[in-house]
Order: structure tokens, then C-alpha cells, then sequence
């Protein structure tokens, strides 16, 4: 079996437990030091993270741009990365963004984060 590294479990403990900030913290050390394309693959669980984050905070358009990136980065893993069950977690996050990312001319009054949507990351056993 794989060895996951304990930076990756940090990160994923945060993101469940909706601390945003300390899981970008942590995952963004992994990624800076990892190379190849598991980097891409950090890099979307880090956009991810502070998507939520800003959402959270009412920054809308950051909100918004992270939602894209992480998808763009997270896409090509699918469905399974590093024994995180990435086809439920990109279906979640997509539900949970979807009015946000819906096109508009400007973004949608009164808009917030509706925390029964927010995703968890699913480790496959």
C-alpha cells in the first residue's frame, strides 16, 4: 500500500473539520516541497481549501476565481489521488459552488456559504 504522507492526513483532518486557513498552511508545505505531478495535485486541494475559506468571508470574487483553479487542478486525478476519493469530493464541491459559478452579471445579492453543502475529503480504504 501507498504510503500517504502525514502532511496530506493534516491537511485532510483540517479541511473536514472546516479550518481552512491551517489546511491551506499545511498542504502548501507539502506542495512546496514535492515534485511532479502530485504538485498539481496539492496545488487543487490548496485552492480548494482557500475557495472555501473566502467564500466563508464573504470574498465572493476570490471565492469564485480559487472554485476554478481547484477544480482545473483536481480534474485530471480523477477518481482517485493519493486514496482521496476525488469523484465524490469535485461532485460535492461542485454542488456546493454552483450558484456562485453559475453565470452572471454580477454575483448573486446576499449570496453565502451553505455550510450543509460543504465538502468533505473522503479517504477510499
Amino acid at each position: 500500500m501507498e504510503r500517504i504522507d502525514p502532511r496530506l492526513l493534516e491537511g485532510v483532518r483540517l479541511f473536514n473539520e472546516q479550518e481552512f486557513f491551517p489546511c491551506h498552511d499545511v498542504l502548501e508545505d507539502l506542495w512546496g516541497e514535492t515534485l511532479g505531478e502530485k504538485r498539481d495535485f496539492y496545488q487543487g486541494l490548496i485552492h480548494a481549501a482557500v475557495a472555501l475559506f473566502h467564500f466563508g468571508e464573504g470574498n465572493l470574487g476570490g471565492a469564485r476565481k480559487m472554485y476554478g483553479s481547484a477544480c482545473r487542478y483536481l480534474e485530471p486525478f480523477r477518481p482517485v489521488c493519493e486514496s482521496i476519493h476525488l469523484e465524490r469530493f469535485l461532485t460535492d464541491l461542485h454542488r456546493c459552488f454552483e450558484e456562485l459559478a453559475a453565470p452572471h452579471e454580477s454575483y448573486p445579492a446576499g449570496l453565502t456559504l451553505n455550510e450543509s453543502l460543504i465538502p468533505r475529503i473522503e479517504r477510499v480504504t
